[in-house]
């Protein structure tokens, strides 16, 4: 039990559902991805982590508007991890669609509102661009998130040797060891660290796709020797701290202006 309104989608009755339509009520849809993430987490920490940062966000937004939280979108786009296996990815164009099809969906229950919260790097550019063709197509309010990119400071500040969340790292692991430590393989997770860095993009400030294995022999990204479950909770406090706020601010949410003159 949880105080508050409940906020999972797939916990409500249709008609309750219906009552919540409209008005100043946010839609968030998570979306994820099922992927490698090295020798110690399962292949589905980005969407057990990003489904719970929604609700937790969801709950602590709830004494400002109603916010509801579909089930997890749980297939990304996650090529560059094709070649370690246990991965699943989806194509751009096959990924967008989806979301805009639960756009579509929920604009004709009468939602005006959605927040398409994310919890995979590889995701990234693709909701923007998501979020900007379903505004324009449908008129509703879109924000598109990643939730460790939304206050990075307030979850590196929790960290002892990264500033932020890498890949089945000290933060990933972390969390991960508070919702579903039985997911966790513990027994050896300093043979699990991988680099903190490797060699990305191109140029000043351009732009080149790599695979994964570019940057990692082994799938990680950071030192998850450095985790612990109390860590974690500090952690989801934090990430959905952050997108509860986004949720809760009016500017966010407020009516596209036109400032044109004359």
């Amino acid at each position: 039990m949880t105080d508050g309104p409940e906020c999972a989608w797939e916990r409500l009755k249709a008609h309750e559902i219906r009552a919540a339509a409209g008005g100043d009520t946010v839609v968030v849809v998570p979306v994820a991805a099922v992927e490698q993430h090295g020798p110690h987490l399962a292949t589905g920490t980005d969407a057990i982590i990003g489904r719970e940062v929604a609700l937790r966000a969801a709950r602590k937004a709830a004494a400002v508007r109603r916010v509801l939280v579909t089930p997890v979108l749980w297939c990304g786009l996650s090529e560059h991890h094709m070649a370690f296996g246990g991965t699943l990815t989806l194509s751009p164009a096959t990924f967008q669609a989806m979301l805009r099809d639960v756009a579509v969906a929920l604009a004709r229950q009468g939602f005006e509102r959605m927040l398409i919260s994310n919890s995979h790097g590889g995701n990234h550019v693709a909701i923007q661009a998501a979020a900007e063709a379903i505004s324009m197509d449908l008129g509703m309010t879109v924000v598109a998130t990643t939730y460790f990119r939304e206050d990075p400071a307030a979850l590196g500040a929790h960290l002892d040797d990264q500033d932020g969340v890498l890949h089945a790292c000290e933060a990933e692991t972390s969390m991960m060891l508070a919702l579903a430590p039985d997911l966790v393989d513990t027994s050896d997770l300093a043979a699990a660290a991988g680099p903190k860095d490797g060699p990305t993009g191109a140029g000043r400030a351009s732009y080149r796709w790599r695979p994964f294995q570019h940057l990692t022999a082994n799938g990680v990204l950071g030192d998850p020797s450095r985790a612990s479950a109390e860590k974690g909770e500090r952690l989801l406090d934090a990430a959905s701290g952050a997108v509860a706020a986004l949720l809760a601010d009016p500017a966010v949410w407020a009516p596209v202006e036109d400032r044109r003159r004359g």
